[in-house]
Parts: structure tokens; sequence; C-alpha cells
């Protein structure tokens, strides 16, 4: 999980580093400098001051699924049957200890929770499903979605529109 962040102020040249840093990641500090016009330092003072803020939350290789054999990916939508703060904190933890589960959110409207989750195949769903997500104390209803096809996907945020 993230850890939650207080707004920090962002200016131009903060924005400017963000959106390099999610476009390139492996960018050295001097190319990083280099394409936000600073000197390689005061660059490095600004990607540290973002780091220690929680603005740059982390890095990561971003892996292809397939390629690791993880060709099945499923939304799974899950409604508990008690709201109360055990209840949802008892499935929270649940779901941190699954692998498979790559993000959860919970949702406003008829679910409580959305499920990424990241198998090798419908018979791996099948046994995450039964074995863990629906021996989960507390789920009431379960609705699974299965991905056909990825038309985009991206972590990078839309840092035009982010508020200055």
């Amino acid at each position: 999980m993230h850890k939650m962040t207080v707004a920090t102020p962002l200016d131009r040249t903060d924005l400017r580093i963000l959106a390099h840093l999610q476009g390139q990641g492996r960018a050295t500090h001097a190319e990083l400098a280099a394409a936000v016009n600073l000197s390689p330092s005061a660059c490095l003072r600004r990607v540290q001051r973002l780091e220690a803020a929680g603005v740059i939350a982390g890095y990561a290789a971003i892996v292809d699924p397939a390629a690791v054999g993880l060709g099945l990916q499923a939304f799974v939508r899950v409604q508990l049957d008690n709201h109360g703060t055990p209840g949802i904190e008892r499935f929270v933890a649940r779901v941190a200890e699954w692998d498979e589960v790559v993000a959860c959110h919970a949702l406003t409207g008829d679910m409580d929770y959305l499920l990424h989750v990241v198998v090798v195949d419908l018979g791996h769903f099948s046994r995450f499903l039964l074995d863990h997500l629906l021996d989960a104390a507390g789920v009431a209803d379960v609705n699974s979605s299965f991905v056909l096809r990825t038309v985009k996907q991206t972590r990078a945020l839309p840092l035009a529109h982010a508020a200055r």
C-alpha cells in the first residue's frame, strides 16, 4: 500500500522532473538535470526533496505479466457482509497477504472493493477464488471480469492537469 502524503507544493520545475522520471525512470541525475534545465546538484536536491515528501513513492521495473507466465488478469468486485471497522480491517489484512492481488481499491456504490488479480491461468484463479477470497471472513458477494485485451495501461499520472 502507498503511504499517505500531505500535499507538497510543486512548481513547474518539480512537475517537469516528475514527468521526465515517469517516462524515463532510469535517467541519470545528469540526464534528468539537462532535460529540465537545472544543474545536477540542484536537480538532485529537488529529487531528494520529492522522495522525502513521498511525492516520488518509489522506483520499480514494469514487468510484462505474460512474459513471466502470468497469462490471466481479472478484476474482482467484492462486497462485504459487515461494514464495521473490525470486518474491514480483517479483509484489508487478508488482501495484503495475497500475492495474486496487485491492486485493491475501496469503492463507492454497490460493491465495496475492486481487486486487480494476476494469475497463471483459470485453474490458478479458481484456486485463489475458492481457497482465499471466498474463504475470507466477511465476504458476502464476488463478481469477476476477465481481461481479454489491455487497450491502455500506464502508471504515469496526467501531470499537465496537476494543481500548481
